[in-house]
C-alpha cells in the first residue's frame, strides 16, 4: 500500500506513483502507520518564503524528510498576449531606432568610415600653389637605381631618365630610396613619362611615406595619362588598398608629354598636385613614420622618372 505524505490518502495499487489528488510522490506505508489523515491546508515549513526560494519540506510518516516534486501543470497563456503587445512596442520603437541609426552612419563624417574614404577631403580646384620658401633640397640620384637583373622588373638609365617597368601586365613595380630620404613634413616631388604611351589600368607615379623596405607600409599617387586620371593607395604587405579611386582630371597632360607629381605633407594632411595643381588632399592615416621617397610602374608600361627631389 501507498501513502500520499501530503495529503495522507492512501493507495492499495502499488504500482501508482503519484496522488491523484495534489500530485505529490508517493511512498510505501509503514506497516504500523497510523489511520490517514487529510490536512486540507497544511502550513508551510518555511515561516518567510519570501526571503527563501527554496521548495517546502514536508515530512511522511515513519521516513526521513524529502523534497515534494511537482508535476508540470498547464498555466495561464494571458501572459503570451502581454509579451507579444510588449513586442509589438519594442518592435516599432526598436525599427525607429535601427532606422535613426542607419541615418547616421550614412551621413556621419567619411574620416570615421571605410580606409578608402576616410583620409580624403576635396582641395578648392585648379588651385596653385603658392611661391615655395622651402630652400633644402634633397636629391636622389636615379643613376643608381639601375638593377642588373630582378624577377619583378626592368630598369635602365639614359638621356637623363630612369626608365621603369614591371615584367608582367597585372604587376606592379616599386622602388624605394635609402632611410635619409625621409619625406615627412616634406614636399616630394618627380617628374613622369609615358614613354611609349602605353595603355596602364594600374597606374605610375609617386611613393612617399613608405617604410625603407618597399610595399610593406606607405602611399603612391599614380596616374594614367591615356584616360587622364589619377588615384591614390596604400601599401600593406602583399595588399594594395585604394584610398582615391580613379578620377578625371584636365590637369594631367596625356600621350608622352612630362606630367610632375608632388605630395606636399603638412601635420597630418597631404596635399597632392599634377603640374603644379592641387587634385586632392588625405590624411595621413597609414604613412609609415620616417617614410621615404619611391617609384610607382604598373601593367608592364615603360616609364620614365626625372627630378626625384625632396623638399623642406
Amino acid at each position: 500500500m501507498k501513502v500520499c505524505p501530503t495529503c495522507r490518502k492512501t493507495y492499495s495499487d502499488d504500482g501508482l506513483n503519484f496522488c491523484l489528488e495534489d500530485g505529490s510522490v508517493l511512498t510505501f506505508a509503514a506497516p504500523d502507520a497510523p489511520e490517514t489523515v487529510r490536512i486540507p491546508h497544511p502550513m508551510a515549513t518555511n515561516p518567510n518564503p519570501g526571503s527563501m526560494q527554496q521548495p517546502s519540506l514536508q515530512t511522511s510518516w515513519g521516513q526521513t524528510p524529502q523534497y515534494s516534486i511537482q508535476p508540470q501543470r498547464s498555466s495561464s497563456r494571458s501572459w503570451l498576449w502581454i509579451v507579444g503587445v510588449i513586442g509589438i512596442v519594442l518592435l516599432l520603437c526598436g525599427g525607429g531606432i535601427v532606422g535613426f541609426f542607419v541615418i547616421a552612419v550614412m551621413n556621419a563624417d567619411p574620416a570615421n568610415n571605410s580606409v578608402t574614404n576616410s583620409s580624403t577631403t576635396e582641395p578648392t580646384p585648379g588651385t596653385t600653389p603658392k611661391s615655395d620658401d622651402r630652400t633644402d633640397v634633397q636629391r636622389v640620384d636615379l643613376s643608381e637605381w639601375v638593377r642588373e637583373t630582378s624577377g619583378f622588373g626592368t630598369t635602365e638609365y639614359t638621356g637623363g631618365e630612369f626608365l621603369m617597368a614591371a615584367r608582367q601586365k597585372g604587376y606592379y613595380y616599386v622602388l624605394v630610396a635609402p632611410a635619409e630620404y625621409k619625406t615627412e613634413s616634406a614636399k616630394t616631388s618627380v617628374t613622369v613619362r609615358n614613354v611609349d604611351d602605353s595603355a596602364s589600368s594600374l597606374g605610375y607615379g609617386l611613393i612617399f611615406l613608405s617604410n625603407p623596405k618597399p610595399l610593406v607600409q606607405g602611399y603612391a599617387f599614380l596616374i594614367d595619362t591615356q584616360r587622364k586620371k589619377y588615384r591614390v593607395v596604400r601599401h600593406e604587405p602583399k595588399k594594395e588598398t585604394i584610398v582615391v579611386n580613379w578620377t578625371n582630371s584636365a590637369a594631367i597632360k596625356d600621350g608622352k608629354q612630362e606630367n610632375i607629381l608632388e605630395a606636399d605633407h603638412k601635420n597630418d594632411l597631404i596635399e597632392l598636385r599634377i603640374n603644379g595643381q592641387s587634385v586632392t588632399s588625405i590624411r595621413n592615416v597609414h604613412g609609415y613614420q620616417g617614410g621615404v621617397a619611391g617609384l610607382y610602374s604598373g601593367d608592364a608600361a615603360r616609364i620614365g622618372f626625372k627630378n626625384l627631389e625632396i623638399r623642406r
